[in-house]
């Protein structure tokens, strides 16, 4: 593996601005074929994978589910829809390359689809040379270029145990980019060591600085407070409230802390073992 450090500072159109550490793990060793800058410049579009699973799921499919029952007929309309959708991007690719600094996230993915599928109806054009009209119809509608934007990461599902969004400086809402300065971090000298025993997560005292470790010595430090979820949460500081009455719960259900009341929590009592003596003999 190859890993690259790179400190970010990103000012907005609004003149504000946030700063960021980042560490990039990759597979791409050549360092004169891959540069640093640009892989960490790329790593803002990692998202856009997603949008290979739209086109799948909801372009070409149009929302269908998979029609076989069987896996061996499932696979095959894998190897099916894969190789379509890899077809289709090779053409737009081909086509914004055609046109010296065009973006290919500019061709229109579903206009590809339909403009392939109209050859295959009319049967005429299926084998062209040059970009072909697909992707001739690809640059006649382009997109318009996309705003460097940025915002924090949120979490949309109402359940889920993880923080509605990262405290990292961030917006909340999109904002436009200014500029991007980017400060790649010389490796040290020396690999650090690694560690020689594994820990696991939230596993006895010696985890000092988790979440569950804190709150304890927390509460256990006022045994006699009634400790609100909020409360909790301003000590933590990077979670929400919502996080945080998930998590007490948890904490509660394994016997670690005491529910008073509805959003009052305390130290759990502390279990005395009685220590076992012999019986008189009479």
């Amino acid at each position: 593996m190859r890993i690259i450090e790179a400190q970010m500072r990103v000012v907005c159109t609004d003149g504000s601005g946030f700063d960021g550490s980042y560490r990039l793990v990759t597979t791409l060793l050549d360092a004169q074929r891959y540069p640093a800058d640009r892989l960490v410049r790329l790593y803002h579009e990692r998202w856009e994978h997603e949008s290979a699973y739209y086109a799948l799921r909801h372009t070409i499919l149009q929302g269908r589910v998979l029609r076989s029952c069987d896996p061996v007929g499932i696979e095959q309309e894998m190897w099916s829809l894969l190789p379509l959708y890899q077809l289709l991007r090779r053409a737009m690719v081909g086509a914004a390359e055609s046109r010296p600094g065009t973006d290919p996230d500019r061709c229109g993915f579903t206009i590809a689809l339909q403009t392939a599928r109209d050859l295959l109806v009319r049967a005429e054009g299926i084998v062209e040379q040059g970009i072909g009209s697909i992707g001739r119809r690809a640059l006649s509608t382009l997109s318009p270029e996309r705003r460097p934007r940025v915002s924090t990461r949120k979490v949309k599902s109402p359940i889920s145990r993880y923080a509605e969004r990262k405290m990292d400086g961030r917006p909340d809402g999109s904002r436009t980019v200014a500029s991007v300065t980017i400060a790649l971090l010389q490796p040290p000298p020396s690999p650090p060591a690694l560690p020689t025993t594994m820990v696991r997560e939230y596993v006895g005292a010696g985890q000092v600085g988790n979440r569950m470790t804190r709150v304890l010595a927390a509460l256990q430090a006022e045994p006699e407070r009634q400790w609100r979820a909020r409360e909790v949460a301003e000590l933590l500081g990077d979670v929400t409230p919502v996080t945080t009455y998930r998590q007490l719960a948890r904490w509660t259900e394994r016997g670690l802390i005491r529910r008073i009341r509805t959003g009052r929590y305390a130290a759990a009592a502390p279990t005395r073992t009685a220590a076992l003596r012999p019986r008189p003999k009479r």
